[in-house]
């Protein structure tokens, strides 16, 4: 079976140039690109949620539309031309012009070395106030799939999407063995740091979340704090509340210990020991507390 090999990841975490000024914000953002490689070394280098409009537009759906492209296209057309000129890998996260007008999906792309989309990943669990459901822009993704690259097998995740334990856990069931977290998360960074972590050390993945820092259309101000969590739960680095690069050399050995500068042997592996005979299968439900409101949700498949 063909194993990950060590390897480099950078996060550029940015704000933006302007909001919903698509491409003076992707010139500021690939800016940082050779700086990851020329200082990090890093072959794979993630860049936030939403990086080329920010995350709240306050541009109904219909001029979102207009203002993104489809994949591939006018929204990935400059940092595929980067990627191929630096033969890196990068993720790239931008809004997506749907099938018909209106239609947004908030997506992440993996950009290959020779500036071919490996994959595209759209959100499969928009925050209830961006959700179409309730008001929002982002019709949710229905797919949630892991690639495959001469780095590492690597799957995609968005914001929200780190909140939900089951997508993790189908990523590292599906094989993966890094899983990046572009995000513009507004919530605390208690919140940030605890699903990071968990998401890597229950199914003993790589986590790679880009967070932005800065402000948007709307006036939301985002912290940052981008982090590299190894998969027995070692914070390999993580960020400031600025504009920086964090970055981290991931090893293709990272459970033979407990945590990073300890020797003692880790004996456990968490997808193994699962025991599956005692779950129930997987259905909808509600929390048994109620938050304060209720955005509306129709789910995938319902009418």
């Amino acid at each position: 079976m063909r194993r990950m090999r060590g390897f480099t990841v950078a996060g550029v975490q940015l704000a933006l140039a302007e909001p919903n000024n698509v491409e003076k914000n992707e010139r500021k953002a690939l800016a940082w690109l050779p700086r990851c490689v020329k200082e990090a070394g890093a072959e794979l280098i993630v860049y936030p949620e939403s990086c080329n409009t920010g995350f709240e537009t306050r541009l109904p759906k219909d001029k979102l539309w207009d203002l993104v492209d489809v994949i591939p296209g006018r929204t990935t057309a400059m940092v595929q031309k980067a990627a191929r000129e630096h033969g890196v890998y990068v993720v790239w996260s931008t809004y997506e012009r749907g099938e018909r007008r209106g239609t947004v999906y908030n997506s992440s792309v993996l950009v290959g070395r020779n500036g071919d989309i490996v994959g595209v990943y759209r959100k499969t669990h928009p925050f209830p106030t961006e959700r179409v459901e309730g008001g929002g822009w982002t019709t949710a993704g229905e797919k949630a799939e892991v690639f495959s690259t001469d780095l590492a097998k690597i799957a995609l995740m968005i914001c929200y999407d780190g909140d939900f334990p089951d997508l993790a856990t189908t990523y590292a069931l599906k094989g993966a063995e890094v899983i990046v977290r572009s995000s513009a998360l507004l919530r605390t960074y208690d919140h940030w740091y605890a699903e990071n972590f968990a998401r890597a050390y229950e199914n003993h993945v790589y986590l790679v979340g880009v967070n932005a820092v800065g402000s948007d259309a709307a006036g939301n101000h985002y912290f940052g704090h981008s982090q590299i969590i190894a998969p027995n739960g070692w914070r390999l680095a993580q960020a400031r509340c600025a504009e920086e690069m964090v970055s981290a050399e991931l090893s293709p050995d990272p459970i033979k210990r407990i945590y990073g500068g300890i020797d003692s042997p880790q004996l456990f592996d968490h997808l193994e020991d699962r025991n599956v005979g005692v779950y129930e299968v997987m259905r909808e439900g509600r929390s048994g507390f109620e938050p304060e409101r209720r955005i509306p949700y129709r789910k995938a498949g319902h009418k």
